[in-house]
């Protein structure tokens, strides 16, 4: 049995992974700054605050990737200012693009969450998507997510894999990746170039993807990593079920696929898909089921004042 990735491994791994991600990230992930993006992550934030959200003068987002969630925010006006921050440079580099497309000015910091090189109570709200389960040592991110927030600021984050959700996700994966090559000669897409034939990985820091997320959690798991820190006004919930199988059941054929050689018709059936079963899983699901059998956890929480 090969020995556990030491933090700073996986450190290394998700620099690299995602500074060869980044030309493409957006692409990938059908990221939008119009104002399907802009709905899209007020509502996360909505529900994962559980209220309305009031307008945040300087936040600070971990794992800004792109600049999906900040620079959406911002042409929002539910924040002002924003500090974006990321262990991979390749992205800030994107997101800085992207905010000159937009007209928004930005700071960017290349830093690791565990360790921020940042002053104590700068910001109104410390918020992530997607990131917390690429971070070794939680209890220390934690602790700084506390030490940066003001008196009073709030953390959210969304987009975390629950354990029991990320089983889930794994069924419409393996049906895809045995139907990929049915599915390609269906839509005449060749293979991707950059796979590697038989096992379907890509080549370089891009086949890096399958080790860049060290955690899934349970609702209780991500309450405590708060509680611990000294967060107050814990608040965890579930979100995406049908979207999240259709979402990954496309995402997987569409990965094997010659990007240049998917068809517009299908990007926008499974663009459209997605945010149909996005608003079916708020409208009933999110209401009804706990949080652990959903894909997405979404956690809250306030600094004590």
């Amino acid at each position: 049995m090969a020995a556990p990735a030491t933090a700073e491994q996986i450190r290394d791994v998700n620099a690299r992974y995602h500074d060869a991600a980044a030309a493409g990230y957006d692409a990938k992930w059908g990221i939008d700054f119009g104002e399907v993006g802009r709905d899209q992550v007020a509502t996360k934030l909505r529900k994962a605050l559980g209220r309305e959200p009031e307008r945040f003068d300087r936040a600070l987002e971990v794992g800004a990737g792109t600049g999906y969630f900040s620079l959406n925010l911002m042409q929002a006006g539910i924040v002002g200012e924003a500090t974006c921050m990321d262990i991979s440079p390749g992205m800030l580099g994107t997101l800085r693009a992207n905010a000159d497309g937009l007209g928004l000015e930005v700071a960017t910091v290349a830093a690791d969450a565990e360790d921020l090189p940042l002053p104590d109570a700068s910001f109104d709200l410390v918020f992530g998507h997607a990131v917390l389960h690429h971070i070794p040592d939680l209890d220390r991110a934690f602790a700084e997510f506390r030490r940066v927030l003001r008196p009073g600021g709030w953390l959210a984050f969304a987009g975390e894999p629950s354990r029991y959700g990320d089983r889930l996700a794994s069924v419409p994966k393996r049906g895809a990746a045995a139907l990929a090559p049915v599915w390609r000669a269906a839509v005449g897409a060749r293979p991707h170039p950059e796979r590697v034939a038989g096992n379907g990985a890509a080549n370089g820091d891009h086949g890096l993807e399958a080790f860049v997320d060290v955690h899934a959690f349970a609702p209780a798991q991500l309450r405590h990593f708060a509680a611990n820190a000294g967060f107050e006004d814990v608040r965890v919930r579930g979100e995406e079920l049908l979207a999240s199988w259709f979402g990954w059941a496309n995402r997987t054929l569409e990965a094997t696929a010659d990007p240049d050689e998917v068809p517009w018709l299908w990007r926008q059936y499974a663009y459209r898909g997605y945010l149909l079963l996005q608003r079916l899983d708020r409208r009933v699901l999110e209401r009804r089921l706990p949080p652990e059998v959903f894909y997405n956890l979404m956690l809250a929480a306030r600094k004590p004042a």
